[in-house]
């Protein structure tokens, strides 16, 4: 098929850095041409010197494969900040809290930009070494973001896909299918792959259905998908 008749997206993986597993099955897929894009957890439990490395050496074997921030503001996580609030035991707030907080103004914007810099920083060293219910939250937030990244001049992804309620562990080849049909050139589609680990149990209710998405994405059935929508990651 030419590659001119094929609708070019971008599939990320969410959370480098969380767990050992999560970060072995991103690697992985990354590895086998399944994904085009991660983003990494600077804060996240698992993002020491052999997990960069790991994701290093992955990434110089994938020269189409971005790495970007994933910026982190809610629980289970500390800022890097030492002046950060408000906190909750020292952790960010948990998403709901932080969202109730953050519609009614009790966020001081100063101290969100201090902490989102603060993992920039982190994240530029490290990019030097490696060369529904939310989804309609996600709509409503990203709304805004678009309208000033454009009149910034910010280039922005002009259409997202992949959230579900992952707790139903519903057929992640179904919800692909979704995800695909619609989607225009340039669309952003977030996946979250991953081995479950003790660190996984511990920080996230989101478990086995990470395997579920990381198994389906190895398989052959994913690019005979893409190849049924006319979608490439290349």
């Amino acid at each position: 098929m030419n590659d001119a008749a094929l609708r070019r997206i971008w599939l990320c993986a969410d959370d480098y850095g969380l767990a050992e597993g999560v970060n072995r099955a991103i690697r992985d897929l990354i590895s086998r041409g399944r994904l085009n894009a991660t983003s990494v957890m600077v804060i996240g439990a698992a993002i020491g010197r052999s997990e960069v490395a790991a994701l290093q050496e992955v990434a110089a074997n994938s020269p189409h494969c971005a790495i970007g921030l994933h910026a982190t503001l809610t629980a289970p996580f500390r800022p890097l900040t030492m002046h950060f609030r408000p906190l909750d035991g020292g952790l960010f707030l948990p998403f709901a809290n932080l969202l109730r907080a953050g519609l009614l103004r009790r966020l001081d914007p100063e101290m969100i930009e201090d902490e989102v810099l603060a993992q920039l920083a982190a994240f530029k060293p490290m990019a030097g070494m490696l060369g529904a219910p939310k989804a309609l939250v996600l709509d409503v937030l990203s709304a805004q973001f678009r309208k000033r990244a454009a009149r910034a001049d910010i280039p922005f992804n002009p259409a997202f896909a992949g959230a579900y309620d992952f707790s139903k562990e519903p057929d992640f080849a179904v919800l692909m299918d979704e995800f695909l049909r619609e989607l225009p050139e340039g669309g952003l589609v977030m996946c979250h792959p991953g081995f479950v680990d003790q660190t996984l149990r511990s920080l996230d209710p989101f478990t086995t259905q990470r395997e579920a998405e990381h198994a389906y994405l190895a398989s052959d059935r994913f690019p005979a998908l893409l190849a049924a929508n006319k979608v490439t990651l290349s």
